[in-house]
This record gives structure tokens, sequence and C-alpha cells, in this order.
């Protein structure tokens, strides 16, 4: 149910700080780890370095599946009793992590790190629907992923911090000791918002008929699809942005500052969205931003097709564009496609973030395999995903239109 305005100016701060940082800790997990990449990679015998791209595309690979148990689950047992269960479970992962010498087995440690951080990153999504709905709920949403982004800005510099005065072990030490101290604020502040008079007896027939249902709604379909390519456009970036910056830039050294510096524009776009959202709709302002970002991508391929690398500026130019679409993109996305299933909140939020997580995986993979000597697959892969991303948007309003009662 959605809270009355004056209400939710006296308790959003707290309440958005700490949905933030239950999907900081994701964020933490995946964007500190990037400097410390060619590290993790000498230590553990890895000669290819396209093989370093997987210590961050398979962790999105766990949080892809994990949505599928966590969420449904906490549809029967409440919200905050199944974060515990999914962060015990990255402890355990994290572990597994600074103890093996075996790079095979430092990849099921991440899949398994994704798989339980999936709980909070999830059901925190879960549990501001349970409490508001509408371009509201973006509003909020909106406040959440501005708080959020401002890990990938201080990530990177962190753990090039922790890598030139300890190893790359510290960055997880640290992950872990960030992780605790949000699960012990989230125990003691954030009351349950799942009520028990609310929960639905856990069955397989309860998931299967959530997800028919999920389905059933065309809409959340297609924004789904578009946030899964979204989503892999984004996930390229973060797979080979340390590969571009040192090894075609050979900018090594400042490669957390460019990689903050970026993110600041996320952050921004999802700051200015939270203003806008109300007034305008999150329809409307995800639809143009769709379409800025296929623009800005088509471009891109146009202009440097023979496959010479842009000057830094330029490209620094294109990820700021593409950066900011993103940031109007990501909340809205989510939350037009959270706003039909309110009543299946942790069903709905499952299936939106699986099959999002896990088209986004291959794509960025399959794009991120090209990027060895040059960006312009980074561009294709872009403008690809933006030009479907479009076609869409466009089917789900001719859709809404035949639907609507004339």
């Amino acid at each position: 149910m959605q809270k009355n305005t004056a209400t939710a100016e006296k308790v959003n701060i707290e309440f958005i700080a700490l949905m933030a940082s239950l999907m900081a800790i994701v964020a933490l997990s995946i964007d500190a780890l990037l400097p410390a990449l060619p590290d993790i990679a000498k230590d553990l015998g890895v000669t290819d370095v396209s093989k370093n791209q997987l210590l961050i595309t398979m962790i999105f690979l766990g949080l892809g599946f994990g949505q599928l148990i966590f969420g449904p689950l906490s549809d029967s047992f409440g919200r905050k009793p199944i974060i515990y269960v999914g962060f015990v479970l990255f402890v355990l992962a994290s572990i597994l992590c600074v103890s093996t010498s075996s790079f095979e087995l430092m990849i099921v440690g991440r899949i398994l790190q994704g798989v339980g951080l999936a709980a909070p990153r999830t059901i925190s999504i879960a549990m501001v629907r349970d409490s508001y709905s509408g371009d509201y709920m973006a509003k909020v949403m909106s406040f959440v992923v501005m708080i959020f982004i401002l890990v990938p800005v201080i990530a990177p510099t962190l753990g090039q911090f922790l890598i030139t005065f300890y190893d790359w072990h510290s960055i997880f030490y640290v992950n872990l000791i960030f992780g605790l101290g949000v699960m012990f604020w989230f125990w003691k502040k954030q009351p349950e918002t799942h009520l028990k008079e609310n929960r639905t007896k856990l069955t397989p027939q309860l998931f299967i008929a959530g997800v028919k249902e999920f389905y059933t709604h065309k809409d959340a379909v297609a924004y789904t699809i578009i946030s899964g390519l979204i989503t892999g456009s984004f996930m390229v970036y973060l797979s080979t942005s340390q590969q571009i910056f040192e090894y075609q830039y050979n900018l090594a050294d400042l490669f957390p500052y460019i990689f903050a510096s970026l993110a600041v524009s996320v952050g921004f776009a999802t700051f200015l969205n939270s203003a806008l959202v109300l007034r305008f709709g999150m329809k409307k302002i995800a639809f143009t931003a769709a379409i800025c970002f296929s623009i800005v991508s088509v471009l891109y391929v146009i202009l440097f097709s023979s496959g010479i690398n842009p000057d830094l500026s330029v490209l620094v130019i294109f990820f700021v564009l593409q950066f900011t679409a993103i940031g109007f993109l990501f909340g809205n996305l989510r939350s037009l496609a959270m706003e039909p299933v309110g009543h299946i909140a942790g069903v709905g939020a499952a299936v939106n973030g699986f099959f999002s997580t896990i088209m986004a995986v291959p794509i960025a993979s399959f794009i991120g395999s090209f990027v060895m000597e040059s960006v312009l697959p980074l561009f294709i892969g872009f403008s690809i995903c933006g030009i479907i991303s479009v076609i869409l948007f466009l089917s789900v309003r001719n859709y809404t239109k035949t639907q609507s009662p004339q």
C-alpha cells in the first residue's frame, strides 16, 4: 500500500538509505574488484586476459538464479529473514574466494556470492514495492539508485588503495565488514514490510502461478526484456572497462578515477529522474532515454566504423552520454515492470530480475569477447540493444492503445 506523502517524508530518508545500502553490497562486490583483476589472474595462474571478465559476469549469473529462489521465499516467509539467509551464503562464498588457489573455484565462489547477494538486491526492490506504487515508487527507486550509484564512484578507488597497501584478498574482507554493518543496521531499524496476513503458502504451484500471471502482463514482460538489454550493455562496460583503459589506452593508474567519474553521470541522471518523474511520468522519461541511447550508439558506430579507437576524450563523452541515459532507464524500467504485479511483489521482482540478468550475462559475454583491440564492438553492441529497446517501447505503446477501452 502506498504511504501518504506526509508520512513518507518523515521516513523516506532512512528507508531509502537502507534499501540503497542493501543494493550497495552488490555494487561493492563487483566494482571494488575491478582494479584487482590482473593481480587475481596472476596469483591464480590465468594467462588469457579476456578470462578476467568471468570474475565480473559470473557474479551476475548467480544474481540471476538467486532471485528465482529468494523472491518467492520472501513472499511466504517475509522479507527480512530471507535477506539474512542470502547474506550468510554470501559470507560463505566470500570465504571460498579468499581461500582458494584455483581460478575455477574462484569462479564458483563468485557465482555463489551472486546467489547470496540476490536476496538483498531483489528483496529491497520488493520492499519498495510493498511500501509505494506508481510514479511515487519510481521516485523512491530513483533515490535508492542514486545513493547506490555512489558505490561505483568510490569502489574502484577503494579497491586500488587496498591492493596498493595490502593485496586483493583485503577487498573481500572489506566487503564483508561493510555487509555486516548494513545487516546490523537493517536488523535494528527496518520493520518487516510484508506482514503475515499478506503472505502466501510456499508451493510449487504458487510460484508457477505467479510466473504465469507475470507473463499475462505484456507490458511487464516487455519492460523486463528492455531491462535485460540495457543491463547487458552496462555489463559489457563493467566487464571490459579495466581491459579497455589499461590495455587499449594504457591508463592502468588512472582507471579507478575514470571509472568513478563516469559513474557520477549515472548518479546525476537518477537524481534528475527523481525530480522529473512525478511531472512527466516514468514511461515518457524511459522512452526518451532509450531513443537517446540508440541515437548516440549508432552515431559512434558510423563515426568509428574503421575500428580505430577514438581519442580518450571522445570515448569518455560516449560513456557519459550513455550512462546518463541508463540513469534515466534503470529505476524506471524496474518500476514499470513491477507496477502491475504489486500483489506478488516477491515473485514479480524475482522473475523480472532473473530474466533481465540472465539475458544480460550472455549479451555481455558475447559482446565482451570481441572487445580486444578496439571499442567498436562495444559501440555496435550498445546500438543493437538500444534499437531493440526502442522497438519494444513502441510495441508496448501500441499494445496499450489497442487494450484501452474505446
